[in-house]
């Protein structure tokens, strides 16, 4: 399945683009299924729908989002459903961990009392792009389409899977299993009932889901589209989160440039903002093009009500209800999304090969006596960068972002003599130590 991720910086138009990509998908006859976050009215009014509430009695420990609602032909919208599936996974943990609730003389909560908390809905978010993928063969969606937070927002919960596991791999490591076999013994010292069993299991359970969601993060179906409003503000913005994505392993499929205003006007006052936007637009292709397609999306006039017709006909002017033009009433009727699908185009289709990984060492020792570890980070720039060796990992800090990473096991055994910035490639310098670098006999 193709999983499309949304994002941009902030009011460029998000929900609006990640629908019109379902519906561009959906006419090429792909099943697709456009998912949301957005706890407001904002996508029921920019869909045309009443409402993306879960059906009374939903499971949302299996699915946690709502019934999809059908747009168009092939097309369907859910909302992640927060709430419930928070209520849902605590009642669960507590139903594994009731011994130690016993032991403890604690009172488990009951659901009416559950209230999601603060940044649940980043982990329901991950949980959803799991749960898409489970679905049985010919029950699913060719693609899915998750209109996601803004550019920063969405680079850190995208990291969230990897720092996770790392995070129980360093506070449950492997020698738990050793405790895990003393606890009958422990239970008769000290003549109290210990953890059930199931707890033990629940981390395991967690580092399995985790390494299912960061698979779909970093598989080559996942690609990212970023959505900007052309503007001075918005290219500074638009680089970091390049930057942050790209040290996460995200490919960026295409750049939206949206609302874009008309050029050639008469009236000064417009025609000063169109030369800004146009100026901002040249830079984007600059920096983008043509390894990652820039497509441009005209500004309707209003905001998008409603998919409009699926089919992407033109809207016929003073028609009553058409999109586009001044209705029979002689008011501008509201424009519909899909007249933005053919802008905004389809995904692309999944690579057939895997591509190859960019992440390599370079073997440079006979002509200078270092490797060299190159890694892509388009986007970043020197004063933004930091790198730290701690043990047997590099961690590599672009602006706000930073990830740990795992040397390769021949840098292992090497020293960092040095580092540089070029062209959107780090290159890391390291130096054979000779403690531990082999030797010959």
């Amino acid at each position: 399945m193709r999983t499309v991720l949304v994002t941009g910086t902030g009011g460029a138009g998000r929900t609006t683009v990640a629908a019109a990509t379902a519906l561009a998908a959906a006419r090429e006859g792909q099943r697709t299924l456009l998912l949301t976050a957005d706890p407001d009215g904002t996508p029921e009014a920019l869909l045309g729908i009443r409402s993306l509430r879960s059906a009374p009695g939903r499971s949302a420990d299996r699915l946690p989002w709502s019934v999809p609602v059908e747009l168009a032909p092939g097309v369907w919208a859910a909302r992640i459903i927060t709430d419930e599936w928070f209520r849902s996974e605590l009642s669960a943990l507590q139903d594994r961990g009731h011994g130690l609730l016993d032991l403890l003389g604690a009172t488990p909560l009951d659901g009416e009392e559950l209230t999601a908390l603060p940044g649940v809905e980043s982990i329901a978010l991950l949980r959803a792009l799991r749960a898409a993928q489970t679905a049985p063969p010919g029950t699913g969606w060719d693609v899915l389409v998750v209109d996601m937070p803004p550019a920063p927002d969405t680079v850190a919960l995208l990291a969230l899977p990897e720092q996770l596991r790392r995070y129980l791999r360093r506070l449950l490591p492997a020698e738990r299993q050793a405790a895990r076999a003393l606890r009958p013994m422990l239970a008769q010292l000290a003549g109290v009932p210990m953890p059930a069993q199931k707890l033990y299991e629940t981390a395991e359970r967690w580092e399995r889901e985790l390494a299912a969601v960061q698979g779909v993060i970093e598989s080559e179906a996942t690609t990212v589209r970023l959505v900007v409003e052309p503007g001075p503000l918005a290219d500074r913005a638009l680089r970091t989160a390049r930057a942050g994505l790209a040290l996460h392993g995200c490919r960026v499929e295409a750049v939206i440039a949206n609302r874009l205003l008309p050029t050639g006007t008469s009236d000064p006052w417009l025609a000063a903002l169109s030369g800004q936007q146009q100026d901002a637009l040249k830079e984007l292709y600059e920096q983008w093009a043509p390894a990652v397609p820039v497509r441009e999306l005209p500004h309707l006039g209003r905001d998008p009500h409603g998919v409009g017709d699926p089919r992407g006909a033109e809207p016929r002017p003073g028609a009553d209800g058409a999109d586009g033009e001044d209705g029979v009433d002689g008011r501008r009727a509201p424009a519909g999304l899909a007249a933005l699908a053919g802008a905004v185009g389809a995904p692309a289709a999944r690579p057939d090969r895997p591509a190859p990984d960019p992440w390599t060492v370079e073997d440079r020792l006979a002509d200078d006596g270092v490797l060299l570890w190159r890694l892509p980070l388009p986007g970043a720039d020197r004063d933004g960068l930091g790198l730290v060796r701690r043990g047997d990992e590099l961690i590599v800090s672009v602006g706000p972002f930073h990830r740990v990473l795992p040397l390769p096991s021949a840098l292992r055994r090497c020293t960092v003599s040095g580092a540089g910035l070029r062209d959107g490639w780090l290159q890391v310098r390291f130096t054979p130590d000779p403690d531990l670098w082999p030797k010959r006999l």
